[in-house]
Formats: C-alpha cells, structure tokens, sequence
C-alpha cells in the first residue's frame, strides 16, 4: 500500500527552506550569546541560561539554587529590592525564571526601546547582588513555604519526590530542586557566596536574544554591560554516575489523600544519546492525546484511571522515563500496574505500525514549530539546545532526526529500557485516619 505523504513531511519541507538562523559570539569572560533577529514586532526575547542546578549542590545544601531564583530580584548595587520588577513594568516587560535539576534560567520580555535597561539590569544583579540577611531570612520562609505547598501538602508532590529519591541513590538527582527542609533551613552565608560565584559566573552562563535586534548591538550592548564582569572557576564537575540498577524496587507513601496514585520510573539516558528521538516517541505513541495507546487503554477501555502522563525531562547526565496515573475509585493499583505492563511488554514485543508512528511524528513536530512560531519559543529553544543537545544548530535537525526513527528502533528501544530490573515504582495509599491527639 503506498505511504500517503504524511504532515510531517511536509513540516520538514517547510523547516527545510527556513531554518533558524543564529550569529554567536562568545565575550573575553567566557559567555556565549547567540543572536537570532526576527523583525516582525518591535520586542525582544532576552533569556539567561545558567548552567547551575540541584545536580550542582551537595547534601546540606539542597535547593539552594532553586532559592537564587528568588533571590536575584531581590536587590543588587545600582538597583535595589524588587527594582528589577518594578523597573520591567513601567517599561512594558515581563520576566520570569525557572529552576531544574541542570539549569537555572531568567526569562525577559520587553520593547526594543528598554533593550539597554535590560542589559543594565541584568548585568548589575549579575555583578553586583546583594546578601542582605534580612532579605535573605525572609526569602528562606518564601522557599520553605514554596516547600511545604509543593511537596509536603501535595500528593502528587510528595510521591514525585519520594519516587526519585527511590530510584536514584548516587547520582545528585537523587535530591529535589526545592531542597530538602533541613537544608533549607541551615544554609550559611559562606554557602550563599559560594554557591552564587561559581554558577552565575559569565562564564557559566548562554545568553540568548531574540526579537527586533541586530548581532552587532547585541554584542555592542553586552561588551559594554557583562564583558567587564570576571570568570570565575566553574561549578565542579559531577563525577558521580549512577549505577546500573539491579532489581525491582518498590516503595508506598500513605497520606491523605482521595484515590491512590502510581508513579513508576525506568533509568533512561541523557537528552544527547542516540536513543533520544526514539523515546520522545514513545512517549508520544503511549501518552500524548486521547489517541495515545495508554489514554485508550487504561482510561477508555479499561476505565482503571482518571488520567495518565508519561516521558522524560531533558537532562546533562542519565535520567528517568516516568509514568504517572491517578487510579479511578472502586480500582486497585495493581490492575493498573497489569495493563500498564501488558501494553509496554507490547510494544517492545509488536512495536508500532508505520501509520502510528506517522501520527506520534505529526505531534512531535507540531509542538516543535509552535515553540518556533514566537520570539520567546525560539529564545527558549535555541538556549535548551546549546545547553542539553550540545549545539543551537540542533534544531534544525530535529525533523531530520525524529523522521530517521523506525519502527524497529521503537521496538528495541522500548525492549531496552522497560524492563522490571529496570523499574521503581511507587504507590501513594490514602490513609485519611484521623490524628490521635495525644493524651493530657
């Protein structure tokens, strides 16, 4: 039967003929800017991506990158607390910023009139930021509470973190980005200094501008505001890897909670391994629409689950693939971990048909060009790929690379990596008993 052309053929076609074009340039400081002009609106995309993370840390400072999110709008020589929000406001701006296990990253978007503000701005909590311990007391119950509603009062949180924790034991993403409380509450100001020096050093760090700028004031700009700014000696490399997993293991959570939940994680390697684009379909063909094999399966068919999610986090060092699924009331947990097995045992066993694998393409590639269609999608992108996939050039070769994938690499790989020696798994048990109040 002959192959209809499938639309993600006709979406490489187009990438093709338009590939994202980016002019680099690296200071005499060691950071890397990449510059893609996009002309259309008057704004630009300005991100920072620090190569700072939870993978950075050590036990007693857990989460103590997660709290530089916070504190680097908190006030540095030339512009104090909360100007940094208050100046992007008045100008039309925005900004946000996001913490993982392998980046810190800050995020603006602005008028191309407040372009040299920014670089000011930027290059002053860079330089310059401030270690007030009152603020710094104050951020640290910002963090904690952070904490307490993200982890210690959410189910969902508590089993992700406790999963983890499970199925990594050496490696550092073993621990969560928010921290563990304890360290929270302990870090010392010699932590704060330290910490701060090695991961927002220039030279640890991939600025991207995208939007209504040419290279040439880009680089102008950033010669003037964050050349003059040291390199400092980097984060130290993470020498740990994490060993082969031997078996099985299995952990429970009981806490309140409406329905039990199940999350199971299979070791997986990092974002630049050759197997990537293959399990990026996978995730996909099992998880992603109503269409996908485990939505039809285990929430249709079977009505074992209110909801089911599945896939991999980009990652500098070997990670996991997690499934997560919210059980359905009157069903146990281990029908859905019977008819979770039945299906992956099938796919490394029949793998897919090329019409499926045609349709897992499309919504890969779809969600890739809508990340393109906007000066900050690219901004976030073209960082994403200079730092977990090696090079920005990387994504122009994503069609390329997702259309390479068969059916038989999805079957093998499916076959690698899902196995139960390969597995963790964890249960969170509703225990909605009361508290004993203690006796007078």
């Amino acid at each position: 039967m002959r192959r209809l052309l499938s639309l993600c053929a006709l979406l490489a076609c187009t990438l093709a003929a338009q590939d994202v074009k980016v002019t680099t340039h690296t200071l005499d400081n060691g950071m890397k800017i990449l510059v893609h002009e996009d002309h259309d609106v008057p704004n630009v995309a300005l991100y920072f991506f620090y190569k700072i993370g939870s993978r950075n840390e050590r036990p007693g400072t857990t989460g103590i990158s997660h709290f530089f999110e916070h504190m680097m709008f908190n006030g540095a020589k030339k512009f104090g607390p909360k100007e940094f929000d208050n100046m992007m406001e008045k100008n039309g701006g925005s900004n946000n910023a996001y913490t993982s296990r392998d980046v810190t990253v800050y995020t603006d978007w602005f008028p191309k009139s407040a372009l040299e503000l920014m670089f000011d701005m930027e290059s002053d909590r860079i330089r310059d930021l401030s270690f007030d311990p009152k603020i710094i007391q104050s951020e640290r119950g910002v963090v904690y509470s952070e904490r307490r509603t993200s982890v210690d009062n959410n189910p969902f949180g508590v089993l992700y973190e406790q999963l983890f924790a499970s199925a990594i034991i050496a490696h550092p993403y073993h621990w969560p980005v928010v921290g563990w409380a304890s360290d929270i509450e302990a870090w010392t100001m010699d932590d704060l200094k330290a910490h701060f020096k090695m991961g927002y050093a220039p030279n640890n760090c991939v600025m991207v501008a995208s939007g209504d700028v040419t290279p040439q004031e880009i680089i102008a700009l950033a010669k003037k505001y964050i050349e003059p700014i040291p390199r400092q000696a980097p984060p130290p490399e993470v020498r740990t890897k994490e060993p082969d997993q031997l078996g099985e293991r299995r952990i429970s959570v009981r806490r309140p909670a409406q329905l039990p939940m199940l999350m199971m994680a299979y070791h997986v390697p990092n974002t630049r391994d050759a197997d990537q684009p293959a399990l990026d379909l996978i995730e996909a063909l099992l998880t992603t629409g109503r269409s996908s094999r485990l939505y039809r399966r285990l929430v249709e068919k079977d009505q074992l689950v209110l909801n089911v999610g599945g896939g991999t986090q980009e990652s500098l060092d070997p990670s996991l693939f997690l499934f997560t699924l919210q059980v359905r009331s009157g069903k146990t947990t281990a029908e859905v971990e019977k008819a979770l097995y039945e299906e992956l045992d099938l796919l490394a066993a029949k793998g897919v048909t090329p019409e499926e694998l045609d349709k897992a393409r499309n919504q890969i590639l779809a969600q890739f060009y809508r990340g393109l269609k906007t000066i900050a999608g690219k901004a976030n992108l073209l960082g994403r790929y200079e730092v977990f996939n090696g090079s920005w050039d990387k994504v122009n070769s994503v069609a390329a690379e997702i259309d390479a994938v068969n059916p038989a690499d999805i079957q093998r790989v499916a076959a690698k990596y899902f196995q139960e020696k390969n597995r963790t798994v964890a249960t969170l048990i509703p225990d909605n008993t009361p508290a004993q109040e203690s006796s007078k």
